[in-house]
C-alpha cells in the first residue's frame, strides 16, 4: 500500500470511528449531545476528504474537550486509540518534509503491533490466563451482555484453556506477521474477526473500528520496510 493510499484511508476509518462514537451520545444531555453533534460533522468531512489539516486540528481540539468533560478516557482503551490515531494523523498530514511525515505515520504502525504484543505480555504472565480460569470468568460473570448461549461456554474449561492460549500466542506472536505481505493480511483479517466478534458478544464496538483504522498505516509500514531490506 502507498503512502498516500494510506493516509486517505486512515482518515476515512477514522471517520467512521469517530462518527459511530459521536452516534452514541445523540440521545444524551443537551450539552454532551451538541458537542458530538459537532464532533460527528467533522467526521463527515474527515471521511470526503475536505480541508483534512483543519478538520484534525478540530478533532484534537475536540477530543480534549471530551476529556476535561469526562474527566479522562472514559471508555478506556478505546478512547485512547482514538486520539493515537488522530494524533499521529495530524502530525502526518502537517509536517514539513516526507521524512517526518513517515515518522509520524510509522509511530502509528509501532504503537499497533505493541497493542497486541504488549496485550498477550500481560495476559500470559497472568496465571488466570494461562489456566483459562480469566476468560471462564469473562464468560460467567462479565456485566457485558453476553448472551445465555455463550455464557455456558463457561461450563467448558478445556475450551476455555485452549482458546485462552490461542489468543496469548497469537498476540505475542504477531509481530512477526510483517515478514510478509500474505502473512499481515491474514493477520490482520485474524485481528478484525476478533474486534468485531467482541463487538458482537460483548458490546465492545468501538474497539473494532478504531483498530481497524490504524491498519492502513501498518499495512504501509511492513512495505515500506520489507522494501528496504
Amino acid at each position: 500500500m502507498d503512502f498516500d493510499t494510506a493516509i486517505r484511508l486512515t482518515e476515512i476509518l477514522l471517520g467512521f470511528a469517530f462518527a459511530q462514537q459521536s452516534i452514541e451520545h445523540m440521545v444524551s444531555f443537551t450539552n454532551e449531545r451538541r458537542l458530538f453533534l459537532a464532533r460527528l460533522l467533522l467526521a463527515i468531512l474527515l471521511i470526503i476528504g475536505f480541508q483534512t489539516i483543519w478538520v484534525t486540528s478540530l478533532l484534537l481540539l475536540f477530543g480534549l474537550a471530551i476529556l476535561h468533560r469526562f474527566q479522562g478516557p472514559y471508555n478506556g482503551g478505546a478512547d485512547r486509540m482514538s486520539l493515537l490515531v488522530l494524533l499521529c494523523l495530524w502530525l502526518t498530514l502537517i509536517a514539513p518534509t516526507r521524512y517526518w511525515q513517515e515518522v509520524a505515520f510509522g509511530y502509528l504502525a509501532l504503537q499497533l503491533i505493541l497493542s497486541y504484543f504488549i496485550s498477550g505480555w500481560v495476559k500470559i504472565v497472568n496465571p488466570d490466563w494461562r489456566s483459562g480460569r480469566a476468560l471462564c470468568d469473562v464468560f460467567q460473570f462479565s456485566a457485558y451482555p453476553v448472551s445465555k448461549s455463550l455464557r455456558r461456554w463457561a461450563a467448558s474449561p478445556r475450551l476455555l484453556f485452549f482458546m485462552s492460549w490461542g489468543v496469548m500466542l497469537f498476540e505475542l506472536l504477531f509481530p512477526f506477521a510483517l515478514l510478509s505481505t500474505t502473512s499481515l493480511y491474514i493477520a490482520l483479517a485474524i485481528t478484525a474477526s476478533f474486534h468485531f466478534s467482541n463487538a458482537c458478544f460483548f458490546g465492545l464496538n468501538r474497539f473494532f473500528w478504531i483498530w481497524i483504522a490504524a491498519y492502513p498505516a501498518l499495512l504501509w509500514f511492513q512495505q515500506r520496510v520489507f522494501a528496504t531490506l
